[in-house]
């Protein structure tokens, strides 16, 4: 017989905290409570597994599970010396919810269960209060009402407030046991007019619902959404947890309370939480009641704290502190009830904290000798530092809302509204902070964004063109926040009847996807102290190294600042749409000859060396990884009449011709047409100039600094060796030029980028040619997939949402599929050349769980954004030590 039901308390514990995948969190916490000798009322647990088959089989139960649950509860009666459904000494549960893993508020919860017209009796004359014997059966009628019966909860209210308008009181404590008896006859009667059947009146049939309503709240819609933002698989199910009831309600000498071991906001280790005297549970997290501190020091005046109130249980409250944090070694999040002066313990679990506290927990556990180093870096959330590396607006600032996007680029930014590139630009040289707001960003207003302090589009989502720019560039951005309309000719945004017009300040949060109205304080970054601390403890385990994808002297010296161990991707054509440079760039592209082409390229050339010169000086001889030209071409072509005008007076000709030439370079499908290495065979000339720029600026900081760059020259859009071939012959003879010229030698690689699957396929030949491969993921995923990555979303959610997709795979990586041709492409590389140097570039070089995957499939390295950088290096170590990682320093 399959065991379904597990007991806990009064001497029989059946359940372990290592149990939690079959008896939830909350079950196999109070087991582990009870095990180790905390005050936990008696109760049973439901297992997880119950759930799996109520789902399986049409929403029916196991045969077995109902003698099981019988059996559960008659020993929680001998326990408590009462009886369940005994009209003289009733005995009442709470029926609660209780997942492997925490979602608080997610799923449904019932108290006082138990109580009907007869042992509301039996329980008055037994606690001699009335009062609180007609409280507690309204509570009951109005949770089960809502959960079970499924009553909207205002129409509940709507009684009480009746009671108290006609009572002339407005708290709920100033009524008595007949009014309580008065809302109860209101309840009973609304819910038999709204269901068309009377309030169950059998605790057994009470018992029941409970129990189907807690399996039903695991597919409500809120359950589904927490579910999904947070990765929780649906097959996990939730555990129904029966325990009998104690009371905070019953009296001065009573009280309930909510707490944390350590301040969930910081991570002080102080104790943190807040209570209510003569309260039951929901009444500290209803916000009906203001609570009152726990600890005396945090009580303002008129506050009465638990410390002062009730010293005994405070005392005892903070001996079962100690215990639960030496026992689990974290930070928990602690429910607790106190009855006629005795305190009971009805949960803990691992507490929520912000990024700051998670941080701050770990490494001082860590010194205090709780765990060690390693476990410290493993109980960081690395997405989370997203939080600490960005500027974040003050949490006690007021606010004006105006609009509400998606959250595509963490940290805050405030500045005056703009609504073109080049205006942002303008303005950010005078010294002014601007937020560029676009309907949707081209690659045209690159400069506009890099000069901004932040990005609003009104179209696009998380992956769309200004997400992914953004991310890049360290800027925060708020994306497809579809309530706005912009009119670029007025010069206005409006949202919900308010309009901001040009030039007024706004401010984003970037981690939230909220745009305000007006400046909202900001608090700055620090990355000293324990933040530093556990970066190099978790720098001592990875082995994964961690580039930064960068192109500009900002962008690489934020990446050193945040440890990056080289340039994973510098892509040379984001270093071409500078102002400066787009006119001859256009030229160079649009000249009907090869001298034509050079005459641009010429002017060209000053400028692409002086950009390799700052990026190796700042990198100091840790590698550079750059990507010769890769634009798809409509991306520099000129639009409008302005644009053409100007190259056709430029190259000395009419615009008609330029306009035919235009035609001549147009492009039905430009990310897969004349780009990549196909430019470079094309126009081999482009590529020619690209080479001598880096080589020259090597062999000037090399002689300069005296410590030789390593440039790694990465060839685009690769799909047969002969392409390789025939553009790695133009960067070695670049390269033999240059030092012949210089009289200077510098060591230099040349790669090629993976981002097609015939690449994959074909890795083995590509690798003859290749000192090393760099996945381009967002590319191999779109042409994997065969999607448009700036399109897709405007269907990827859905896809997520009805379980096509696990994730959106250009945020993390497609394991099975371009997974899979990553694998295909290292494992044929590297047989072929068994030191063949492998790393990823894309997008997903800073998420974590594709991180992972890097370590399990041997790849080297990882190449982010600059502000992902920290993120990757602590995934990186994580992935280590669940993998069984090199420990850099045995």
């Amino acid at each position: 017989m399959t065991k379904w039901v597990y007991s806990f308390g009064a001497g029989r514990n059946e359940g372990r905290a290592e149990m939690r995948d079959l008896l939830g969190g909350k079950g196999a916490n109070l087991a582990e409570m009870a095990a180790i000798g905390l005050p936990v009322p008696p109760g049973f647990t439901i297992t997880t597994e119950v759930c799996a088959y109520y789902y399986a089989h049409g929403r029916r139960y196991p045969e077995d599970l109902r003698p099981q649950v019988e059996a559960a509860l008659r020993r929680v009666e001998e326990a408590v010396g009462a009886r369940f459904g005994d009209p003289a000494k009733p005995l009442l549960v709470s029926v609660r919810s209780g997942a492997r893993v925490s979602m608080p508020g997610m799923m449904d919860t019932v108290l006082n269960l138990g109580l009907n017209d007869a042992t509301v009796e039996g329980l008055a004359r037994n606690s001699g209060d009335a009062r609180f014997a007609w409280d507690s059966y309204r509570r009951f009628i109005q949770m089960y009402g809502s959960v079970v019966l499924g009553v909207e909860h205002h129409r509940f209210e709507e009684i009480i407030e009746n009671v108290k308008l006609d009572r002339g009181v407005t708290e709920d404590t100033a009524l008595g046991a007949q009014d309580w008896h008065r809302v109860v006859a209101g309840y009973k009667e609304m819910v038999e007019e709204v269901t068309g059947r009377p309030f169950p009146q059998d605790p057994e049939a009470q018992l029941w619902g409970a129990i189907g309503a807690v399996f039903g709240s695991w597919m409500n819609q809120r359950a589904i959404t927490y579910r999904r933002l947070h990765d929780i698989p649906e097959e996990w199910g939730t555990a129904v947890n029966v325990q009998a009831m104690v009371f905070g309600n019953m009296g001065e000498d009573c009280a309930t309370g909510v707490c944390f071991t350590r301040d969930p906001s910081t991570g002080e280790n102080v104790f943190y939480g807040e209570y209510l005297i003569n309260a039951q549970g929901e009444d500290v997290v209803a916000g009906i009641r203001t609570p009152q501190p726990i600890l005396k020091a945090r009580a303002k005046p008129g506050e009465r704290s638990m410390e002062e109130a009730m010293p005994e249980a405070f005392a005892e409250l903070m001996r079962v502190r100690e215990t639960l944090e030496r026992h689990y070694r974290d930070m928990q999040d602690i429910e607790f009830t106190v009855q006629r002066g005795r305190l009971y313990m009805l949960q803990t679990r691992n507490g929520k904290r912000t990024a700051a506290a998670s941080l701050k927990i770990a490494v001082d556990m860590a010194r205090e000798g709780l765990i060690d180093e390693r476990e410290a870096v493993s109980r960081v959330n690395p997405a989370a530092l997203d939080q600490l590396l960005h500027p974040t607006l003050d949490p006690k600032a007021p606010r004006k809302l105006l609009a509400k996007g998606l959250p595509a680029s963490p940290g805050a930014a405030c500045g005056v509204v703009v609504f073109s590139a080049d205006e942002a630009e303008a303005r950010a040289q005078k010294g002014e902070s601007v937020i560029l707001v676009r309907v949707e960003t081209s690659p045209e207003d690159i400069h506009g964004m890099h000069a901004a302090k932040g990005i609003l589009t009104t179209r696009g989502g998380m992956t769309s063109h200004a997400a992914v720019v953004a991310r890049g560039m360290g800027r925060p951005c708020v994306a497809g926040a579809g309530g706005i309309t912009v009119d670029y000719n007025a010069q206005t945004m409006m949202s919900g009847g308010q309009v901001v017009q040009a030039g007024e300040t706004i401010t984003l949060d970037g981690s939230t996807g909220e745009v305000f109205i007006g400046a909202v304080p900001m608090i700055e970054p620090q990355l000293s102290g324990d933040f530093a601390t556990l970066m190099e403890w978790a720098d001592r385990v990875r082995r994964l190294r961690v580039r930064a994808n960068a192109e500009t002297p900002t962008d690489a010296e934020t990446a050193r600042r945040f440890g990056a161990e080289g340039i994973g991707l510098c892509r040379t054509e984001h270093m071409f749409f500078d102002p400066g440079r787009i006119g001859a760039v256009r030229q160079m592209i649009m000249a009907e000859s090869e001298g034509g082409r050079r005459d641009a390229l010429a002017r060209l050339l000053p400028f692409q060396r002086q950009d390799f010169v700052e990026l190796f000086r700042i990198m100091a001889g840790l590698p550079v990884t750059i990507r010769l030209l890769d634009p798809p071409l409509h991306e520099f072509l000129p639009h409008g009449e302005h644009e053409i005008e100007e190259v056709a007076a430029a190259l000395g000709t009419d615009v008609a011709r330029m306009r035919r030439r235009l035609a001549e370079l147009s492009e039905a499908n430009p990310m897969l047409g004349h780009r990549g290495c196909r430019l470079g065979i094309t126009f081999p000339e482009i590529y020619e100039m690209q080479a001598r720029a880096i080589f020259e600026a090597a062999a000037q900081i090399g002689k300069e600094t005296h410590k030789a760059p390593l440039p790694e020259i990465m060839i685009p859009l690769v799909a047969t060796r002969r392409e390789l071939e025939i553009t790695r012959a133009i960067v070695d003879k670049a390269a033999q030029e240059v030092f012949a010229e210089q009289g200077y030698h510098v060591a230099y690689s040349v790669g090629t980028m993976i981002e097609l699957p015939r690449a994959a396929l074909t890795a083995d030949a590509i690798a003859e040619a290749a000192d090393f491969f760099s996945f381009g993921t967002n590319d191999l995923t779109q042409t994997t997939f065969g999607l448009s990555r700036d399109d897709a979303g405007k269907f990827l959610p859905l896809y997520v949402e009805k379980g096509i997709l696990p994730k959106d795979p250009f945020v993390s990586l497609d394991v099975d599929g371009v997974g899979a041709l990553v694998r295909m492409a290292s494992g044929k590389g590297r047989g072929v050349k068994p030191d063949l140097k492998l790393g990823i570039c894309g997008e997903h070089g800073g998420d974590p769980a594709s991180i992972r995957f890097c370590e399990e499939a041997g790849l080297d390295y990882v190449s982010c954004s600059p502000y992902r950088v920290p993120v990757a290096r602590l995934a990186a170590a994580q992935a280590a030590l669940s993998g069984g990682g090199v420990d850099r320093t045995a």
